[in-house]
């Protein structure tokens, strides 16, 4: 499974962006998506995730109310619409895949889009 992000950027805080990450190969392999990101010096945190089956999500207690994950499966497609931006938001934002193909579970990463909150 590939993925590649986009939507990423430069916006005031307050602002609002829409990230999108498209999934290629074998997709219907895909049980479980996220949103993850990473500042230098610090660990790449989940900000959300959802799963396949059902649409579940979660998310970090830090974006609760003001981002919100979903997915379009006709278009292999998964959203982070992110509203009301911290500076703090200002991070490299990445989308992952995780499935079973062939009895191996795999986890695919995209390559990741620079959000850049300013204060």
């Amino acid at each position: 499974v590939q993925l590649v992000e986009s939507g990423g950027g430069l916006v005031q805080a307050g602002g609002s962006l829409r990230l999108s990450c498209v999934a290629s190969g074998n997709t219907v392999s895909i049980h479980g998506m996220g949103w993850y990101r990473h500042t230098p010096g610090n660990q790449r945190e989940v900000v959300a995730r959802i799963t396949v089956s059902d649409g579940t999500t979660t998310y970090a207690d830090s974006v609760k109310g003001r981002f919100a994950i979903s997915r379009d499966g006709a278009k292999n497609a998964m959203y982070l619409q992110m509203n009301s931006l911290k500076p703090e938001d200002t991070a490299v934002y990445s989308c992952k895949a995780q499935g079973i193909e062939d009895g191996w579970s795999f986890a695919s990463w995209g390559q990741g889009t620079q959000v850049t909150v300013s204060s």
